[in-house]
């Protein structure tokens, strides 16, 4: 680590305790985001460790929906965003205004609202999911409701396949876990014969097909830190490589394609987080109304769990 670095940890830390503040990291953050941050994990870890903290200001490293979901659980706490271009394209790819109107289309439906969304599609929706946990939501659904699962169509054919259920999906996905491909797992199965094979349910549905396990990124760092296996192939984005890696130093890991990287998770940097803690900028505040409304579909999804 350069001295540059050292100097930056060091202003970041005396910044952190004179404001209360704490620093959260989502997984595929970069390597040094997450060694500062003082809790790294999955969309669900992530906004479980928000409900419960104390401290008065959340810096959270991730992007920018996952930042309005900490200020639905925290609206008296200060919640930043280093960067506000960091955003999620999967996210992007449905509004309130048309899911309103596939709404109307399925008026008995219940709406299954994947966490990468806008705090307003998640004010439209009567229950939050995770990667985590989207499989065990979708099992507490009567059998004679109408899911309509938005926005990640993969996600959403991995429940439906789990449970199943017929789901009404919306055409959403994610750009970098779409990079990952069914040949690369093939290939690299014959270069590493003993490796187990770990996917995201993002991932699209011949890649899971391929996968041992099809887990979101804090089961991979379970199944990591728990399997005998001494060598794993990574079906998601690269960044959880360091953590993987820093915590089970005796194993290998091999990601399934060096291209599933998201440049907008990699905007955050140290010099950002400083400025941040600086300046208490950028301010992530969800308008009341939305809030209350898309609490409502957040609690139940913890309630549920």
């Amino acid at each position: 680590m350069t001295n540059n670095n050292d100097e930056l940890i060091e202003q970041i830390r005396r910044l952190k305790k004179e404001t209360k503040a704490i620093i959260l990291s989502h997984n595929y953050q970069l390597g040094e985001v997450q060694d500062i941050a003082d809790f790294v994990g999955d969309s669900l870890e992530l906004s479980q460790k928000a409900a419960e903290t104390n401290a008065d200001v959340i810096v959270f490293c991730g992007v920018h929906f996952m930042a309005e979901t900490v200020s639905i659980l925290c609206p008296h706490k200060t919640v930043l965003l280093p960067d506000m271009h960091a955003g999620c394209p999967l996210a992007n790819m449905i509004t309130p205004q048309r899911l309103l109107e596939k709404k109307m289309e399925y008026p008995q439906a219940i709406v299954m609202c994947y966490i990468n969304s806008s705090a307003a599609v998640k004010a439209e929706s009567d229950i939050c999911c995770t990667s985590a946990n989207t499989v065990r939501l979708v099992q507490k659904v009567p059998l004679d409701k109408e899911i309509l699962f938005v926005p990640d169509q993969y996600l959403g054919s991995f429940a439906a396949a789990e449970t199943g259920r017929e789901m009404i999906l919306w055409p959403g996905y994610c750009p970098t876990h779409i990079r990952i491909q069914p040949q690369d797992i093939l290939r690299l199965r014959t270069e590493h014969p003993h490796a187990k094979v770990i996917a995201h349910p993002e991932c699209r549905t011949e890649v899971t097909a391929l996968a041992d396990a099809i887990l979101s990124t804090g089961g991979m760092i379970r199944f990591a830190r728990e399997s005998k296996t001494k060598e794993i192939i990574i079906g998601t984005e690269i960044g959880i490589l360091h953590r993987l890696r820093k915590e089970n130093p005796g194993k290998s890991f091999i990601p399934v394609s060096e291209q599933a990287v998201c440049p907008r998770m990699k905007l955050i940097t140290l010099e950002t987080i400083l400025w941040s803690l600086e300046s208490m900028e950028h301010q992530v505040k969800v308008p009341e109304e939305t809030r209350l409304r898309a609490k409502r579909a957040v609690d139940r999804m913890l309630e549920v769990l």
